[in-house]
């Protein structure tokens, strides 16, 4: 039987256990299987890849997409652009492959929104996904600055330094932090909303909820909002090619 699992931190709310789930039951997979490995600390993984027999590949989560890279024997030439890895794959010969697809699934669920005055990003937020999201904006040819809570080099806004005119200028805003996710649906990014518009496109990660308060608010202000499930359903199907297990059959 072939295993296949996601690797993150308190990750029994994933979408990916029951994604792969729900696939392979319409898609009549009987010999693979897919699981959770909710670790406390990347340096548990090691552990995992010795002690789970026939393991093929591996989805990776918050907070490991960074911490992950060092225990891989290689890294895809895009992944390694990015700086952090969603995709592992196991090969025959034991050896770990890390890729990214987030930046695929990014790029397919923004694209058909874009308009011609869509020129300037922000995105909130400086882990392992926004690194997708900053790689998939410069193939875009799009301009992105990053907000944080602390300024650094990287970083251009802090949220206190956000001002309504930087928001009118950067009309796409993607919310790359955990903020607003179930159970905390309350919580968002904390950005002067009063200055979104219909020009802009707010995208959000987060898919549980469906419409976190960060999408809610830029749909009062009457913007297009996307939130995360489409980009993860696009993301798996790609992560399920690189792992290409059809062949194996």
């Amino acid at each position: 039987m072939n295993k296949l699992g996601l690797l993150g931190k308190n990750i029994s709310y994933s979408f990916s256990r029951a994604y792969f789930k729900q696939k392979f039951e319409n898609e009549n997979i009987t010999d693979t299987t897919y699981e959770n490995f909710d670790i406390d600390s990347i340096e548990l993984f090691p552990s995992i890849i010795k002690n789970t027999k026939n393991l093929k590949g591996l989805n990776v989560t918050i907070p490991y997409k960074e911490a992950v890279l060092p225990f891989l024997d290689k890294i895809n030439k895009k992944a390694a652009a990015i700086g952090a890895v969603n995709t592992i794959k196991i090969t025959k010969k034991g050896k770990l492959v890390g890729y990214n697809t987030d930046c695929y699934g990014f790029k397919k669920t923004l694209k058909p929104f874009l308009k011609a005055h869509h020129k300037n990003a922000l995105i909130l937020g400086t882990g392992g996904a926004s690194k997708a999201i900053a790689y998939t904006f410069k193939e875009l040819g799009i301009n992105f600055k990053y907000v944080s809570r602390k300024q650094s080099e990287h970083v251009s806004f802090t949220y206190e330094s956000l001002t309504e005119d930087i928001i009118k200028e950067h009309q796409i805003i993607v919310n790359s932090t955990p903020l607003g996710t179930f159970p905390n649906i309350e919580d968002c990014p904390a950005i002067p909303y009063s200055a979104i518009t219909s020009n802009h496109i707010l995208f959000d990660l987060i898919y549980n909820p469906e419409e976190t308060k960060f999408l809610r608010l830029g749909k009062q202000q009457q913007a297009i909002t996307i939130n995360g499930l489409n980009m993860l359903k696009l993301q798996a199907e790609k992560a399920w090619s690189i792992w290409n297990l059809k062949q194996n059959r």
